[in-house]
């Protein structure tokens, strides 16, 4: 049965039933064309400048740049730009390099690892930590190397796509996203079944930018006696008095078994990490197949010591952003547009409509803001929106922009079904 391009989603091309993969991929690039064809292929797009609140973009079908708001970034504190940590990162490769030349087991284990390693994990006041080649892979990795077939996974549905990869060899019950009593619904029919029992939550959820009731959380968990994983990757450096995200607010650096993230949003580079305990650690240090036996990171990792030092010595960096933060969503929801429970540098515009949506995309692109139009199944059909991500180095003549355009997007989309006013 051929695939209705107007409701379709890229979900809709991972398997096409009795088609084999070249069959299946003829007609994915069909619908990319189609797509295109009405300007809604807005991702891929190439940047001419580097990351920060402008960009200079070739936009399909452009023979020159256009300068666009950038509401893209994960490069929430504007480090991956902040010339300290660009001096570090030069001092790492004129010491040692562009590459590491081996995997951590035999002979690509370096000092710089050895200090990064330290740093991240004395950042939330724990004596050891691994690092990933990717923050992606620090979760996937993990779950696979620690969790199998007795074992029991316990994923709040809201997720990252590497929690859900990470589980596949293992036993998986999810509850509502953020439910506690489904939750622990779940925990007390599993408490006397299943070797290792773990439960996987978000500190700040990447879609709709809110945040885990964290001590509740680690509570029900403990009380049912399983373990604790928080990917804090969109909570490091934005949420905290001191930027060490969500495990901070509820003071939960004891309370969390595992702690997972990224360098690649507010500490602007690459690369990811887990902290636990040094036994566990030691453990994945050799059992965890995707490091065991992957090259590690170049030293260009040097600047990412320097970032996590700049978040205590330069506090200013969240303060501004979170000024952006407060500034953008009030005007959004003055505006009459729904931006749900955001907590953080995340803010969604919520639509609910796939078509309406990737229109919305398309009428911000054009009026010079680059955002992402967010789908079906990254998030539910219904639940359909454009995410944005606030940057400190954003300025409020940035946002005057967006806001506007947003307010005239309205007007041709009502995106607020607001009854016009009468002339």
């Amino acid at each position: 049965m051929k695939i209705d391009f107007t409701k379709a989603s890229f979900k809709d091309f991972e398997n096409i039933a009795g088609q084999d993969i070249y069959a299946t991929a003829a007609e994915f690039n069909a619908y990319l064309n189609f797509l295109k064809e009405n300007g809604h292929l807005n991702y891929r797009i190439e940047s001419l400048t580097p990351v920060g609140p402008e960009m200079n973009l070739m936009l399909p079908g452009d023979t020159s740049p256009t300068w666009s708001v950038c509401l893209v970034s994960n490069d929430y504190l504007g480090f991956s730009q902040h010339p300290e940590i660009k001096a570090a990162v030069i001092k790492g490769i004129e010491l040692f390099g562009t590459g590491s030349g081996a995997s951590p087991a035999i002979g690509g284990h370096f000092v710089y690892h050895r200090q990064l390693e330290k740093r991240i994990a004395a950042f939330y006041k724990r004596k050891d930590a691994i690092l990933y080649t990717t923050g992606y892979t620090a979760n996937s990795a993990t779950l696979q190397c620690l969790l199998h077939k007795e074992d029991l996974a316990i994923l709040d549905m809201a997720v990252h796509a590497s929690v859900y990869e990470g589980v596949l060899n293992t036993n998986v019950k999810t509850f509502l996203h953020n439910n506690l009593e489904m939750l622990e619904l779940v925990l007390k029919n599993a408490e006397h079944q299943y070797c290792t029992k773990m439960v996987v939550i978000d500190g700040v959820y990447s879609q709709d930018g809110d945040l885990a009731p964290l001590d509740k959380i680690a509570e029900l968990t403990h009380r049912y006696g399983a373990y604790l994983v928080v990917d804090d990757a969109h909570g490091i450096g934005v949420v905290g008095d001191t930027g060490r995200g969500v495990v901070e607010m509820h003071d939960a650096f004891e309370e969390v078994d595992i702690i997972t993230g990224t360098f690649s949003k507010a500490l602007g580079n690459i690369g990811g990490y887990v902290i636990a305990g040094t036994e566990l650690i030691n453990y994945l240090k050799f059992q965890s197949r995707q490091h065991l036996f992957s090259t590690t990171a170049t030293p260009a990792i040097m600047g990412i010591i320097r970032a996590i030092e700049l978040i205590d010595e330069e506090p200013e960096w969240r303060t501004k952003l979170w000024e952006n933060i407060n500034y953008l969503k009030n005007g959004l929801v003055s505006l009459g547009f729904d931006v749900g429970t955001t907590a953080s540098a995340v803010i969604p515009v919520k639509i609910g409509d796939i078509p309406k949506t990737l229109e919305a995309g398309r009428l911000l692109l054009k009026a010079g803001i680059y955002t992402n139009p967010i789908m079906y199944p990254a998030v539910s059909k219904k639940n359909a929106r454009i995410r944005m991500n606030v940057m400190a180095t954003h300025t409020k003549e940035h946002l005057d922009k967006v806001l506007q355009a947003f307010e005239d997007i309205d007007r041709t989309l009502n995106l607020t079904n607001r009854t016009p006013s009468p002339l």
